[in-house]
């Protein structure tokens, strides 16, 4: 399967932050071929092992993480569905967005809005939060309590397409994107004769709080790890962004990374010429799994490569198909030079 089309067939899965078990068990069943290891955890991450057969060999992580943002049923009121964000849910996305209710079957939904004509003038330059909105899935209060209990998961509805010729656009591409990214990188790295042994771990629970990725480090005891998530895209609207889609990938400099790393793919990338870019991370946390995983046992030599992604955390998130490209070139080069 290709990369971008392995990228919308994850996209178009459902997974929020806790309940990641269809995007778990598609990965797990992807990877199968290619490894020579693949196990699940507690969790729901997924790690697939490529080793190389040299004694004491150096074992090098590569995580993107699995989860998307969401919501969580909290309760019903007259037949209408309330609810609760999972991850960083911006409000003003909410009001008269399509969901998918994960009953099983699931369930077609719209977050209820206020028409224009019945809100005041200040209500209408404000966005609602999500415990004043709910969930309108046509039901009644009796069928509506039946058939979808307190705690039931929700995603927004939206297909992963074509933006142009260049772009795709869709939901959870933060970080499914990346995770097609990290899937294509080891299974082209199963292909070679490498020095040290590889395992790529599609984690879970990242928005919530890096957790998928902090318990599968301490497992998998990797010496160093390439962390791969999106970063803001520059648009018009964002001029202090600095990445640009389009330019390649993004190596993060900051305390959160190893600066040798950082400093090598940056330096392979002008060798290979492979479009990158640099990113100042100057806080002392990335946001990314890269905070759980360099500090995982004794400490973790970590670098974090980035995708540019415009609109995150939105059901439209938007990348550019060489951008991906890029990503997969530079972290399998880098990999493949790795030495014992």
């Amino acid at each position: 399967m290709e990369l971008i089309e392995l990228a919308q067939r994850l996209s178009g899965l459902s997974g929020p932050s806790g309940f990641e078990g269809a995007v778990s068990e598609y990965v797990a069943n992807y990877l199968h071929p290619f490894a020579d290891e693949v196990y699940t955890d507690v969790l729901g991450s997924v790690m697939a092992y490529k080793r190389c057969g040299r004694p004491g060999a150096k074992t090098v992580l590569l995580d993107a993480h699995m989860d998307e943002i969401g919501f969580i049923t909290t309760g019903v009121k007259d037949g209408f569905l309330s609810f609760a964000t999972l991850g960083g849910v911006d409000p003003r996305m909410l009001p008269a967005r399509e969901v998918r209710v994960l009953t099983d079957p699931p369930l077609y939904g719209v977050i209820a809005a206020m028409p224009p004509h019945v809100l005041s003038e200040e209500e209408k330059g404000k966005s609602v939060p999500a415990d004043k909105l709910y969930i309108d899935v046509g039901l009644d209060r009796q069928t509506a309590e039946k058939l979808v209990p307190p705690g039931t998961p929700v995603v927004y509805v939206s297909a992963c397409e074509e933006l142009g010729e260049r772009q795709l656009c869709g939901k959870a591409l933060d970080d499914r994107a990346c995770a097609a990214i990290i899937i294509k990188t080891f299974e082209r790295l199963c292909e070679k004769e490498l020095n040290v042994d590889v395992c790529c771990l599609v984690s879970t629970q990242e928005e919530v709080g890096h957790r998928g990725a902090r318990v599968a480090a301490w497992r998998v005891r990797p010496q160093a790890a390439l962390v791969v998530d999106v970063t803001h895209g520059q648009t018009p609207d964002a001029p202090q962004v600095v990445c640009q889609c389009g330019k390649g990938p993004a190596v993060g400099i900051g305390p959160n990374m190893n600066r040798p790393m950082a400093m090598e793919l940056l330096a392979l990338a002008e060798k290979l010429g492979i479009p990158c870019q640099r990113e100042a991370e100057p806080g002392g946390n990335s946001g990314t799994n890269a905070e759980a995983v360099q500090v995982s046992r004794t400490g973790v030599a970590t670098a974090l490569v980035s995708l540019p992604l415009k609109y995150m955390h939105t059901p439209v998130e938007t990348v550019t198909r060489e951008d991906m490209t890029a990503c997969v070139e530079l972290l399998a080069a880098y990999v493949e030079n790795m030495e014992v």
